[in-house]
């Protein structure tokens, strides 16, 4: 079966005092390939933890995830993470970021230069390819890693936070070229996010995660992301159902740190 299954997925970890932190509990979910999901929260309610068990970098305490009928377990090039700093190679140029995958496959220097132009030029920056990433601004910065994620062809690219570092107007740039690779690529994307807003716009699906332990709390399915597509993103905003399903979420997440806090009290 192709796409990814998580099923019966838990992560606890144990402490140096004899206590543990449930991180996860019995989360279960199934995505088809090209779907678009966000996940939100409140801190501590695993969204993280879940993309690092995605990505191969933790193996879970219970439970099993498998892409395309195979599991998960441990990093693989059919999983792409683009973190919240691009986590590029600052001693290389843009172009050598980008190439980076590439060449550690021993594609041929034609090809993977005909890859990489062309990944640049969807990003935008082919104007840019010979310059040393620390002359980039920050928004620069995530196209490189979003050209250089997509340049090992992976079959999910998994996103933590990678636009919460930006400004206003950045982001929002930012979220329309998310938009535009998912359309144009086909790609399976995972993104974490703590915005709301930005969830609802780059979320077919939405996952909002409740804390202590973390676990799925309601699923939306959604129009924005279609939409913004081939939409001013500022448009999209204007939509009745978001500015009600926004309210509907940002409620759900401010009684859960209420209730966060009244424990933290009550435990004082």
């Amino acid at each position: 079966m192709s796409g990814l299954i998580i099923e019966n997925l838990s992560m606890r970890f144990e402490l140096p005092d004899g206590g543990a932190v449930q991180a996860l509990k019995d989360v279960s979910l199934t995505l088809k390939e090209g779907e678009l999901l966000s996940v939100l929260g409140p801190s501590g309610c695993g969204k993280t933890t879940l993309l690092n068990i995605l990505a191969g970098f933790l193996a879970p305490t219970e439970g099993t995830v498998k892409l395309g009928g195979q599991p998960v377990e441990g990093p693989g090039a059919e999983r792409g993470m683009v973190f919240q700093q691009g986590a590029l190679f600052e001693w290389m140029s843009v172009r050598e970021n980008v190439g980076f995958g590439p060449s550690m496959k021993g594609m041929k220097r034609a090809e993977k230069r005909e890859i990489v132009d062309h990944l640049l030029d969807v990003v935008g920056l082919s104007a840019f390819k010979e310059k040393a990433v620390y002359e980039l601004s920050g928004g620069m910065q995530q196209r490189v890693a979003l050209a250089r994620c997509l340049a090992n062809e992976p079959e999910v690219i998994l996103m933590d936070e990678p636009l919460g570092a930006l400004d206003a107007l950045t982001r929002e740039k930012m979220q329309g070229l998310v938009l535009k690779l998912w359309k144009e690529t086909g790609k399976t994307i995972i993104l974490i996010t703590h915005s709301v807003e930005e969830a609802l716009l780059l979320g077919e699906r939405l996952l909002v995660m409740a804390p202590r332990p973390g676990r799925i709390h309601k699923e939306y399915r959604l129009p924005f992301a279609e939409l913004g597509v081939n939409a001013d993103l500022r448009e999209v905003k204007t939509h009745p159902e978001f500015a009600t399903t926004r309210e509907e979420i940002l409620g759900m997440i401010w009684d859960m740190e209420e209730e966060i806090m009244g424990r933290a009290e009550a435990a004082q």
